[in-house]
Protein backbone atom coordinates (compact mmCIF):
# COMPACT_ATOMS: atom_id res chain seq x y z
CA UNK A 1 0.00 0.00 0.00
CA UNK A 2 1.29 3.76 -1.05
CA UNK A 3 2.04 5.93 1.65
CA UNK A 4 0.00 8.84 1.14
CA UNK A 5 2.98 11.53 1.43
CA UNK A 6 5.12 9.92 -0.83
CA UNK A 7 2.46 9.53 -3.32
CA UNK A 8 1.06 12.83 -2.98
CA UNK A 9 5.14 14.35 -3.62
CA UNK A 10 5.26 12.01 -6.79
CA UNK A 11 1.97 12.98 -7.90
CA UNK A 12 3.13 15.27 -10.87
CA UNK A 13 6.21 13.08 -11.82
CA UNK A 14 5.86 11.72 -15.52
CA UNK A 15 9.55 11.30 -15.49
CA UNK A 16 11.67 8.79 -14.08
CA UNK A 17 15.19 9.49 -14.33
CA UNK A 18 17.89 6.83 -12.47
CA UNK A 19 21.37 7.08 -12.35
CA UNK A 20 22.88 3.26 -13.38
CA UNK A 21 25.99 2.15 -11.33
CA UNK A 22 25.22 1.88 -7.43
CA UNK A 23 21.64 2.91 -8.26
CA UNK A 24 19.93 0.12 -10.03
CA UNK A 25 22.22 -3.03 -8.34
CA UNK A 26 23.33 -2.80 -4.91
CA UNK A 27 26.90 -1.75 -4.07
CA UNK A 28 27.58 -5.08 -2.68
CA UNK A 29 27.66 -6.03 -6.45
CA UNK A 30 31.17 -3.89 -6.27
CA UNK A 31 30.83 -3.79 -10.48
CA UNK A 32 31.95 -0.11 -10.17
CA UNK A 33 35.57 -1.48 -8.58
CA UNK A 34 36.18 -3.49 -11.86
CA UNK A 35 35.83 -0.25 -13.82
CA UNK A 36 37.86 1.85 -11.68
CA UNK A 37 41.46 -1.13 -11.93
CA UNK A 38 40.80 -0.54 -15.64
CA UNK A 39 40.56 2.96 -15.13
CA UNK A 40 43.70 3.13 -12.99
CA UNK A 41 45.59 0.92 -15.53
CA UNK A 42 44.37 3.09 -18.26
CA UNK A 43 45.95 6.48 -16.43
CA UNK A 44 49.18 4.92 -16.15
CA UNK A 45 49.40 3.36 -19.29
CA UNK A 46 48.29 6.28 -21.16
CA UNK A 47 50.21 9.30 -18.89
CA UNK A 48 53.17 6.91 -18.16
CA UNK A 49 53.11 7.29 -14.69
CA UNK A 50 52.82 4.50 -11.88
CA UNK A 51 50.21 2.67 -10.58
CA UNK A 52 50.03 4.64 -7.31
CA UNK A 53 50.06 8.14 -9.11
CA UNK A 54 47.70 6.72 -11.76
CA UNK A 55 45.14 5.50 -8.77
CA UNK A 56 45.84 9.47 -7.32
CA UNK A 57 45.18 11.37 -10.56
CA UNK A 58 41.71 8.82 -10.87
CA UNK A 59 40.50 9.93 -7.94
CA UNK A 60 41.52 13.54 -8.13
CA UNK A 61 39.84 14.04 -11.60
CA UNK A 62 36.34 12.41 -10.42
CA UNK A 63 36.54 14.87 -7.38
CA UNK A 64 37.93 18.13 -9.40
CA UNK A 65 35.97 17.28 -13.32
CA UNK A 66 33.09 14.95 -11.94
CA UNK A 67 34.68 11.97 -13.47
CA UNK A 68 38.31 10.60 -14.02
CA UNK A 69 37.79 11.08 -18.08
CA UNK A 70 36.84 14.38 -17.98
CA UNK A 71 40.00 15.62 -16.22
CA UNK A 72 41.24 13.47 -18.64
CA UNK A 73 40.25 15.01 -21.39
CA UNK A 74 40.78 18.63 -19.79
CA UNK A 75 44.06 18.42 -18.88
CA UNK A 76 45.48 15.86 -21.30
CA UNK A 77 43.36 15.42 -23.94
CA UNK A 78 42.31 11.97 -23.79
CA UNK A 79 40.31 10.47 -26.45
CA UNK A 80 36.83 9.62 -24.39
CA UNK A 81 36.15 6.78 -27.31
CA UNK A 82 39.39 4.23 -26.38
CA UNK A 83 38.83 5.46 -22.78
CA UNK A 84 34.99 4.31 -22.30
CA UNK A 85 35.27 1.49 -24.37
CA UNK A 86 38.36 0.31 -22.00
CA UNK A 87 37.23 0.95 -18.87
CA UNK A 88 33.69 -0.61 -19.26
CA UNK A 89 35.12 -4.60 -20.58
CA UNK A 90 34.20 -5.97 -17.12
CA UNK A 91 33.15 -9.15 -16.26
CA UNK A 92 29.57 -8.62 -15.30
CA UNK A 93 28.28 -12.25 -13.92
CA UNK A 94 28.01 -10.69 -10.70
CA UNK A 95 24.79 -9.14 -11.79
CA UNK A 96 21.39 -10.96 -11.17
CA UNK A 97 18.04 -10.46 -11.94
CA UNK A 98 15.66 -8.22 -9.94
CA UNK A 99 12.44 -9.14 -11.14
CA UNK A 100 10.95 -7.03 -7.89
CA UNK A 101 12.89 -3.90 -9.27
CA UNK A 102 11.79 -4.36 -12.70
CA UNK A 103 8.13 -4.45 -11.69
CA UNK A 104 8.32 -1.51 -9.29
CA UNK A 105 10.06 0.46 -12.56
CA UNK A 106 7.63 -0.92 -14.93
CA UNK A 107 4.58 -0.04 -12.60
CA UNK A 108 5.85 3.89 -12.53
CA UNK A 109 3.45 6.16 -14.51
CA UNK A 110 4.90 8.20 -17.67
CA UNK A 111 8.40 7.51 -19.22
CA UNK A 112 11.58 6.09 -17.75
CA UNK A 113 15.02 6.57 -18.72
CA UNK A 114 18.51 6.09 -17.49
CA UNK A 115 21.09 8.48 -17.47
CA UNK A 116 24.61 7.64 -16.46
CA UNK A 117 28.35 8.86 -16.52
CA UNK A 118 30.05 5.68 -18.00
CA UNK A 119 28.70 4.59 -21.61
CA UNK A 120 25.09 3.93 -23.15
CA UNK A 121 26.53 0.28 -24.53
CA UNK A 122 28.15 0.15 -20.77
CA UNK A 123 24.45 0.77 -19.14
CA UNK A 124 22.76 -1.29 -21.80
CA UNK A 125 24.66 -4.22 -20.79
CA UNK A 126 24.14 -3.78 -16.68
CA UNK A 127 20.48 -3.61 -17.25
CA UNK A 128 20.44 -6.86 -19.34
CA UNK A 129 22.24 -8.53 -16.12
CA UNK A 130 19.52 -7.29 -13.99
CA UNK A 131 16.46 -8.18 -16.01
CA UNK A 132 15.54 -4.34 -16.22
CA UNK A 133 16.21 -4.36 -20.53
CA UNK A 134 12.49 -3.33 -20.62
CA UNK A 135 11.93 -1.50 -18.41
CA UNK A 136 13.16 1.56 -19.72
CA UNK A 137 12.26 3.97 -22.63
CA UNK A 138 15.65 5.93 -23.28
CA UNK A 139 18.99 4.79 -22.31
CA UNK A 140 21.98 7.57 -22.60
CA UNK A 141 25.44 7.47 -21.58
CA UNK A 142 28.09 10.55 -21.32
CA UNK A 143 29.19 10.50 -24.50
CA UNK A 144 24.94 11.91 -25.21
CA UNK A 145 26.15 14.96 -23.15
CA UNK A 146 28.83 15.73 -25.44
CA UNK A 147 31.06 13.83 -22.45
CA UNK A 148 30.07 16.60 -19.76
CA UNK A 149 29.83 14.54 -17.14
CA UNK A 150 27.36 14.89 -14.14
CA UNK A 151 26.92 16.54 -11.63
CA UNK A 152 27.70 19.61 -14.20
CA UNK A 153 24.19 20.93 -14.90
CA UNK A 154 24.72 21.70 -18.68
CA UNK A 155 25.39 17.89 -18.69
CA UNK A 156 21.62 17.53 -17.54
CA UNK A 157 20.84 19.97 -20.11
CA UNK A 158 21.98 18.35 -22.97
CA UNK A 159 20.46 14.77 -21.96
CA UNK A 160 16.77 16.46 -20.83
CA UNK A 161 16.86 18.36 -24.28
CA UNK A 162 17.87 15.36 -26.05
CA UNK A 163 14.85 13.52 -24.68
CA UNK A 164 12.28 16.11 -23.87
CA UNK A 165 12.25 15.91 -20.84
CA UNK A 166 10.85 19.02 -18.80
CA UNK A 167 12.45 18.74 -14.96
CA UNK A 168 9.69 20.11 -13.21
CA UNK A 169 7.54 17.17 -14.07
CA UNK A 170 10.68 14.51 -13.07
CA UNK A 171 12.64 12.92 -10.55
CA UNK A 172 16.08 11.69 -10.34
CA UNK A 173 17.17 8.78 -8.77
CA UNK A 174 20.92 8.99 -8.05
CA UNK A 175 23.74 7.23 -5.73
CA UNK A 176 26.30 10.01 -5.57
CA UNK A 177 24.32 13.25 -3.63
CA UNK A 178 26.57 16.14 -5.53
CA UNK A 179 24.83 14.80 -8.33
CA UNK A 180 21.84 15.58 -6.73
CA UNK A 181 21.95 19.95 -6.52
CA UNK A 182 21.74 20.32 -10.61
CA UNK A 183 18.12 18.37 -10.58
CA UNK A 184 16.99 20.26 -7.60
CA UNK A 185 17.96 23.55 -9.52
CA UNK A 186 16.28 22.61 -12.16
CA UNK A 187 13.02 21.94 -10.25
CA UNK A 188 13.16 18.01 -10.27
CA UNK A 189 11.94 16.15 -7.34
CA UNK A 190 15.50 14.71 -6.00
CA UNK A 191 16.18 11.15 -4.12
CA UNK A 192 19.72 9.82 -2.82
CA UNK A 193 19.99 6.13 -3.40
CA UNK A 194 22.52 4.70 -0.74
CA UNK A 195 23.15 3.24 2.37
CA UNK A 196 23.88 5.95 4.46
CA UNK A 197 21.93 9.71 4.12
CA UNK A 198 23.51 12.42 3.19
CA UNK A 199 21.23 15.11 4.39
CA UNK A 200 21.46 18.62 2.06
CA UNK A 201 18.72 21.01 1.45
CA UNK A 202 18.78 19.77 -2.61
CA UNK A 203 18.12 16.26 -1.35
CA UNK A 204 14.22 15.38 -0.80
CA UNK A 205 14.19 11.70 0.19
CA UNK A 206 16.67 8.99 0.96
CA UNK A 207 16.81 5.68 0.56
CA UNK A 208 18.97 2.38 1.04
CA UNK A 209 16.12 0.08 -0.64
CA UNK A 210 15.12 1.26 -4.22
CA UNK A 211 12.46 -1.27 -4.72
CA UNK A 212 10.52 -0.54 -1.88
CA UNK A 213 10.65 3.22 -2.12
CA UNK A 214 9.41 2.95 -5.50
CA UNK A 215 6.64 1.22 -4.15
CA UNK A 216 5.71 3.64 -2.05
CA UNK A 217 5.31 6.57 -4.83
CA UNK A 218 2.32 5.27 -7.08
Amino acid sequence: MAHPQITDQFSHVSTWVFDLDNTLYPPSVRLFDQIERRMTDWVARSLSVSEAEASRLRALYWRDYGTTLAGLMEVHGADPHEYLVEVHEIDFSALEPDPALAAAISALPGRRIVYTNGSAPYARRVLEGRGLAGCFDAVYGVEDAGFHPKPRRQAFEAIFARDGCRPEVASMFEDDARNLLAPHEMGMRTVHVAPDASPAPHIHHHTDDLCAFLGRCT
